[in-house]
């Protein structure tokens, strides 16, 4: 099929660099948000990688007003996926938010629009299950930040069709993106890794085998990660990296994977990450210094 209309449900971080990047490589794009205020920081927030990828030469400034050009906004999700080709969904990482988006997605979409979700961690067996086209329900996981980062997990359900599967591998390398074809277990391969590395940099937190500082300097100067593991999880946000634990715990049913205890308090208490301006470092706007909250 020829895919040409894209539809994106959710303007927050991973919503807003998936459109833009579509929107980038010559696609149409709808991004569909409840909330109107949620879809005008959206354009601004491409705007500003816009002129940041204009400023560094990546695109042109022809390019940027192309994207800007191309890009549509609604706040009705029967309107914003009316004319889609390829649906994506990027909302929260809250299973029940994810189906009932679905269950509209199926109603209100073309017959033959492929339904994806940017997932990462949630079931796609489940989510494809609420709708009645599962051969055409795939994950399509972005890394953040979307215009940045070169992978795209492309995760089929246990009915995905493999001509589907081919279609987004086709699209994702499109977008000049790599795309890895994974199958649908809890947190696929990204955080099925990720997550237990970051959970134990917050277990040696808690036991005191380190501050945070020299925890995340251990990772980065010893394994060559461009972030450590805590600050990286402030980056996801704490609450995410919560939320996809306790997929992989529930999902396994094996003890390594429980949060640690450090980590659900924070969460709790409210101290997120960089969203909320404060997790295991402090940040302040304007700011690049990386100073340990406690």
């Amino acid at each position: 099929m020829m895919i040409k209309n894209i539809a994106v449900i959710g303007a927050g971080t991973m919503g807003n660099g998936i459109a833009h990047v579509f929107a980038q490589y010559g696609f149409n794009v709808t991004l569909t948000d409840i909330s109107e205020a949620a879809l005008g920081k959206a354009i601004e927030t491409i705007s500003k990688n816009a002129d940041r990828q204009v400023s560094k030469g990546i695109i042109t400034q022809a390019t940027k007003d192309r994207i800007l050009s191309t890009l549509h906004t609604s706040t009705s999700i029967e309107t914003g996926v009316a004319k889609a080709d390829l649906a994506i969904e990027a909302a929260t990482e809250n299973q029940a938010v994810k189906l009932k988006i679905f269950k509209e997605l199926d109603a209100f979409t073309p017959p033959s629009c492929i339904l994806a979700t940017n997932t990462s961690s949630i079931s796609i067996t489940a989510i494809a299950a609420v709708t009645g086209r599962a051969e055409k329900v795939i994950g399509m996981h972005f890394m953040n930040p979307v215009p940045v980062m070169k992978l795209v997990e492309v995760i089929n359900g246990y009915a995905t069709a493999k001509e589907v599967t081919g279609e987004i591998v086709h699209i994702a390398r499109q977008l000049d993106k790599i795309p890895c074809i994974v199958n649908d277990y809890p947190g696929f391969v990204a955080n099925r890794v990720l997550m237990p590395m970051i959970n134990e940099a917050i277990y040696s937190l808690y036991e005191g085998v380190a501050g945070i500082g020299e925890i995340d300097t251990v990772m980065r100067s010893g394994m060559a990660h461009p972030m450590g593991p805590l600050q990286l999880a402030d980056f996801i946000g704490l609450d995410v990296c919560l939320s996809i634990l306790k997929v992989l715990y529930e999902g396994f049913g094996n003890p390594k994977y429980a949060p640690c205890p450090l980590l659900v308090n924070m969460v709790a208490a409210g101290r997120l990450g960089v969203k909320s301006s404060e997790g295991f470092y402090k940040y302040t706007p304007g700011s690049k210094e990386l100073v340990p909250a406690f």
